[in-house]
């Protein structure tokens, strides 16, 4: 059931990335990216759960929050066309 299971999350990986390489927006590619990274921590999950090993399940959850920052990051750069650092203006207040 698990295996069925495996080649299901695989199957939608795949499925994700086809759509990351040929998405015709950058927010497509983002989301598809993003969707990727989700499938991936059910993969590492499931894949630990087979394995017995309940530590990849705290691998899942430290790409999970790695992916969720590198989301946000990478779409306030794509809104701001920078990442936070001040401006000579701001600096001359």
């Amino acid at each position: 059931m698990f295996a069925a299971a495996m080649i299901a999350i695989l199957l939608a990986m795949f499925m994700s990335l086809c759509r990351a390489l040929l998405g015709p927006t950058l927010y497509d590619r983002l989301l598809a990216v993003n969707v990727l990274g989700t499938i991936t921590v059910l993969f590492i999950a499931v894949f630990g759960f087979l394995t017995g090993r309940p530590e990849f399940l705290d691998i899942g959850l430290a790409y999970a929050l790695i992916n969720f920052i590198a989301t946000i990051a990478v779409l306030k750069f794509f809104e701001y066309r920078d990442m936070g650092r001040a401006t000579e203006e701001e600096l001359d207040i």
